[in-house]
C-alpha cells in the first residue's frame, strides 16, 4: 500500500476554465483508483482523492506528492512516474450501463476550454465533450473533423492536438474526467447484444502461453485480470487495452484478438470465454442476442422464431467476435 502524506507541488498551465475543487467528503462512493507498482505488482494509493481533484483539474500538468517511499511526480498528460522507476495508472470501476463523464479541452491562446461551452468567439463549436468521447472511444489512436462556423479543423488523437485545416495552426488538447461525488453517467439503452453482458467476473480472458496452455491474465502477474479487461472491452469492443509486464509493455486489440509486444513485436492469440465456474455459482447469466423487427420491438432469436439460438450465437461469437453467422428464418404456419 501506498500512502499519499500531502501533495508537495502542483504543476500547472499558466491559465484554465476554473472548476469546482472538491474535498475529500466527495470521494464517497469513488468509482475510481490511482495506483503505483515497483515492477512486481500494482499496490492502491492512500487517499488518492489528491491526486484525483488536481488530474480532473484541465490546466493541471501534474503533480508531486510525498508517499512512504519518497517523493513522486505524476506527469498527468503521459500519465507517467517522471522520477522514480515506479510505475503509476488510474483505473475505473464503472456500474453496469455507466460511464464516465468526462470532459475534452483545447487549449486557447489564454485558457483550456471545453468543446461545446461558450467562449469568447461569436460562432460555437459544431462537437461537445460528449462528440469528442464518443469518437475517441471509436478509435483512439484516429481522428475526425469538424466545424466552427466556415472553418474545418480536424482532432487528432494520436498526438492530442487539434489542427486549423486552413492555416495550420495547432493547439494542445487534453482529455480529463470532471471530479463530482457522482462522477458517473448513465447510458441506458435497449437491450440488445452489445448491451447484455455478464458481470465483470463472468468472463474469462486468456492468451496463448508458450506451451500452447490457454493462461488467464491474473492481476498479480500484469496491472489487469479478466474482470478489469472485460470492463473495458465492454466500454470498447473495438478499441485495444495497453497494459504492462514487469519491463514490458503490451497491447491487447479486442478486434482481433491479440496482444503484442511494443518492444519486440511478437503476438499472441487471446480469447475470451464463459467462465463457466461463475454460472455455477450463479453468479452470472448467458447473454441474450436479440434482433429489431419492422415494429421497432426488440425480439430475441430462438427456436420458435428462426434456426438459431442466442447460445448458437454466443457460442459463433465466442470463436470470431468480427465474423458473421448465417440462419435461415422458420416458415411461419399455415
Amino acid at each position: 500500500m501506498f500512502s499519499v502524506n500531502s501533495p508537495s507541488e502542483v504543476n500547472e498551465d499558466e491559465t484554465w476554465q476554473e472548476a469546482p475543487f472538491l474535498s475529500a467528503s466527495a470521494v464517497n462512493g469513488k468509482h475510481y483508483e490511482w495506483q503505483l507498482s515497483d515492477g512486481r505488482q500494482w499496490l492502491p494509493i492512500d487517499n488518492d482523492h489528491v491526486i484525483e481533484t488536481h488530474y480532473c483539474q484541465p490546466g493541471a500538468k501534474g503533480i508531486t506528492i510525498n508517499t512512504s517511499h519518497g517523493q513522486v511526480h505524476i506527469d498527468f498528460d503521459e500519465l507517467q512516474s517522471l522520477n522514480t522507476p515506479l510505475q503509476v495508472q488510474r483505473l475505473s470501476f464503472l456500474p453496469q450501463n455507466q460511464t464516465e463523464d468526462v470532459g475534452w479541452y483545447f487549449r486557447d491562446d489564454q485558457l483550456w476550454r471545453e468543446y461545446g461551452s461558450p467562449g469568447l468567439e461569436p460562432l460555437a463549436s459544431s462537437v461537445s465533450s460528449k462528440d469528442v468521447e464518443c469518437q475517441f472511444t471509436v478509435n483512439p489512436q484516429g481522428s475526425f473533423s469538424f466545424t466552427v462556423g466556415h472553418t474545418s479543423y480536424t482532432l487528432d488523437f494520436s498526438s492530442m492536438t487539434q489542427t486549423n485545416c486552413s492555416t495550420g495552426l495547432r493547439r494542445n488538447v487534453r482529455r480529463r474526467p470532471k471530479f463530482s461525488s457522482e462522477g458517473l453517467v448513465s447510458t441506458s439503452v435497449p437491450l440488445t447484444a452489445s448491451a447484455t453482458h455478464l458481470s465483470g467476473s463472468g468472463y474469462k480472458w486468456e492468451f496463448m502461453g508458450d506451451r500452447g496452455v490457454w493462461t488467464e491474465y491474473q492481476k498479480h502477474i500484469c496491472s489487469f485480470d479478466s474482470a478489469a479487461i472485460e470492463s473495458q472491452y465492454q466500454l470498447n469492443q473495438r478499441g485495444q487495452l495497453h497494459f504492462r509486464i514487469n519491463a514490458f509493455t503490451y497491447t491487447l486489440d479486442f478486434l482481433r484478438m491479440c496482444q503484442t509486444n511494443n518492444v519486440a513485436g511478437t503476438r499472441r492469440a487471446v480469447r475470451r470465454t464463459i467462465d463457466s465456474g461463475s454460472q455455477e455459482n450463479g453468479s452470472a447469466t448467458l447473454p441474450r442476442w436479440q434482433f429489431q423487427d419492422i415494429g421497432g420491438v426488440w425480439r430475441d432469436y430462438s427456436n420458435g422464431q428462426c434456426s438459431i439460438t442466442s447460445q448458437d450465437i454466443e457460442f459463433q461469437y465466442q470463436q470470431n467476435p468480427s465474423g458473421t453467422v448465417s440462419h435461415v428464418p422458420e416458415e411461419p404456419a399455415h
